[in-house]
């Protein structure tokens, strides 16, 4: 251990208490708007004043050693009691602030054109929105309310269901125009579009419709949906993208269906939180704003 030093920095302790939520410097680096390198050069940096190996780290993945799991229990416990005495200080002395963790396209396409709206209801309420990939399904000690695409199977939270998951395959509309929708098999040969976090979304899309995979003629790849679907709408490919959240795509006319036939998953976007969160009257204001605006059955 460095002797000159009795504490490792608190950017290192961060940088390892997500990347050991998540067991991924990705997705520890994502949330936090850093880079993965230097998510794992702060990791590096604490096991090296450690003397100590916290993970073994596998081609795609992260593994806690002993002593690593034993030091990660005990950060994220200190993180969540120091999250929660901030805020109780900021709910008694400051400005009201809810944590919001949605969804970076949810948060595009349907969250940020409404939110001005609740802020005009709640004036002296401020709104902190930070965005997880819907892969990860946690609800973070840093986070008030939550939007988690899943099943449902939260135990510890409460949850609210909102809208199902639901597929379709779209393109731009010089794509569509002149495609043979009468069989799927007319999706040989295109240029198909994929998210890269969802690499068999194509085969998923099938086997759910029961139907033989697409040969794709050519694969296009992209870390967000965002650009999957600006892609598919600039008619580089088609693509499956998420309804109802890409209904604005389709009213502005900037996408069309290649097919009627949807495939409606068996995950929900939900809306979750802890049960403590209810003492608050603004995040109740939220909750109810949220369900107003978003739980729909379409």
């Amino acid at each position: 251990m460095n002797t000159k030093r009795r504490m490792p920095s608190l950017r290192s302790l961060r940088a390892f208490q997500i990347a050991g939520r998540h067991l991924s410097f990705k997705l520890a680096a994502e949330e936090l708007c850093l880079t993965a390198s230097a998510i794992s050069h702060q990791v590096k940096s604490l096991e090296e004043f450690l003397d100590l190996d916290l993970f073994v780290r596998k081609t795609r993945a992260l593994e806690f050693t002993e002593p690593g799991k034993k030091y990660f229990d005990f950060l994220d416990g200190m993180f969540a009691r120091l999250e929660m005495e901030t805020h109780q200080l900021w709910a008694q002395y400051g400005r009201g602030m809810i944590r919001l963790c949605v969804p970076p396209f949810f948060a595009n396409e349907i969250l940020l054109p409404k939110l001005h709206d609740f802020q005009a209801i709640m004036p002296d309420t401020d709104i902190r929105v930070s965005t997880q990939h819907s892969l990860v399904k946690e609800h973070s000690a840093e986070t008030d309310l939550s939007i988690l695409l899943g099943s449902g199977d939260w135990p510890e939270l409460v949850t609210y269901p909102l809208f199902a998951r639901r597929l379709v395959v779209a393109g731009a509309p010089s794509l569509v125009k002149g495609f043979d929708n009468s069989s799927f098999k007319s999706l040989n040969g295109q240029t198909l579009i994929v998210h890269e976090n969802r690499p068999h979304a194509w085969s998923n899309w099938a086997k759910a419709l029961e139907i033989e995979a697409p040969t794709a003629g050519k694969v296009l790849r992209f870390d967000s949906m965002s650009t999957v679907v600006q892609a598919a709408a600039q008619g580089l490919g088609f693509a499956i993208v998420s309804w109802p959240l890409s209904k604005n795509w389709f009213q502005s006319g900037a996408l069309q269906r290649a097919f009627e036939t949807e495939w409606v998953t068996d995950e929900h976007f939900y809306l979750a939180h802890r049960p403590e969160e209810t003492e608050r009257p603004d995040i109740v204001n939220l909750i109810e704003w949220i369900i107003r605006e978003f739980q729909s059955d379409e």
